[in-house]
């Protein structure tokens, strides 16, 4: 048989669309449906981030015109005591506001995915925090903390203690109400992801527990724990990002005249005053970079410690 006349298989069609057309044309919508979500990350994040970085190497007028000038902004930034007080409390409400949240929401997790009455609409009320605009939410703990007629004294003041806590105006109170209001925001949040997880262990993993003698506190120890540890470095790491991102319930709760605002400042909320309010563009971007940059390196870090504690099998 001559090598011409060898039969070329064709390629299988389905109707007259054949395989390679249909796989592209299933890309192209894929890639139709995560457009919104990519031009928005593009437009909103990626774009801004970029501008931000140059802008921190300017010193950006009233008017719009910038001007080169290196580190100087980073140099100022690193000499200036409103910068490391704004990096103490951010370290401060993150470093108590994520454990305590983590805890409690595994707590209610676990209790959620027992068996009692009406567990979805305590579900439903756990995660309503989440979902309520952090300007309502803000008015709600601001009449919560009122120091002449708030509830929360009220009640204090129905247990036993007489002392007026001034939860939004005393420095050296203000921080740990900023705490309060953080957990109570995630709680519900973080109780539904964990929840989520806690139904993907089988069954079977308790039940041969129970047959080997193992009591609830060694069954959580050696079986909730270690199968749940994806979905706890998930929600520690998500928790930890949002933590040093603290800004709406500050820029809220507390008046720039407020004497324990400089207690409560966070990064961002420096960032912010910083641009917006100074209109010194340059050391707010600078401000803003150095954040980027901590939430890079604790990520990182958290990515590295992983391999020690999740278990993926």
């Amino acid at each position: 048989m001559m090598k011409s006349d060898v039969a070329i298989p064709k390629e299988k069609t389905v109707g007259t669309v054949t395989p390679a057309q249909r796989k592209r044309k299933m890309a192209l919508w894929g890639w139709f449906f995560i457009a919104p979500t990519l031009i928005g990350l593009l437009i909103l994040n990626v774009i801004p981030l970029f501008q931000s970085l140059y802008m921190s190497f300017q010193s950006v007028s009233t008017f719009g015109t910038s001007t080169f000038v290196g580190l100087d902004n980073y140099l100022k930034m690193l000499q200036d005591p409103e910068f490391w007080q704004s990096l103490k409390n951010t370290f401060f409400y993150a470093g108590i506001q994520v454990p305590i949240t983590i805890i409690l929401s595994l707590f209610f997790a676990v209790l959620m995915n027992t068996k009692i009455k009406a567990v979805g609409l305590y579900r439903t009320i756990f995660f309503l925090p989440m979902i309520a605009a952090p300007a309502a939410v803000a008015m709600v703990w601001r009449w919560l903390f009122n120091s002449e007629y708030g509830l929360l004294n009220a009640v204090l003041d129905k247990l036993g203690y007489s002392g007026n806590i001034l939860w939004i105006t005393d420095p050296e109170v203000a921080i740990w109400s900023i705490i309060i209001v953080g957990i109570w925001t995630n709680v519900g949040y973080n109780m539904i992801l964990l929840l989520a997880g806690l139904k993907e262990i089988p069954k079977e993993y308790y039940e041969a527990a129970v047959v080997d003698g193992a009591g609830p506190l060694k069954q959580f120890f050696s079986i909730t724990l270690p199968l749940l540890s994806p979905q706890l470095f998930f929600v520690s790491v998500t928790s930890v990002i949002g933590a040093l991102q603290v800004f709406d319930i500050i820029f809220m709760m507390f008046d720039r005249t407020n004497l324990a605002l400089k207690s409560t400042q966070s990064l961002v909320y420096m960032f912010f005053n910083e641009s917006f309010v100074l209109n010194d563009k340059g050391y707010g971007s600078a401000v803003a970079i150095s954040l980027v940059l901590i939430i890079m390196a604790i990520t990182g870090i958290q990515l590295l410690a992983q391999k020690k504690w999740v278990t993926y099998d």
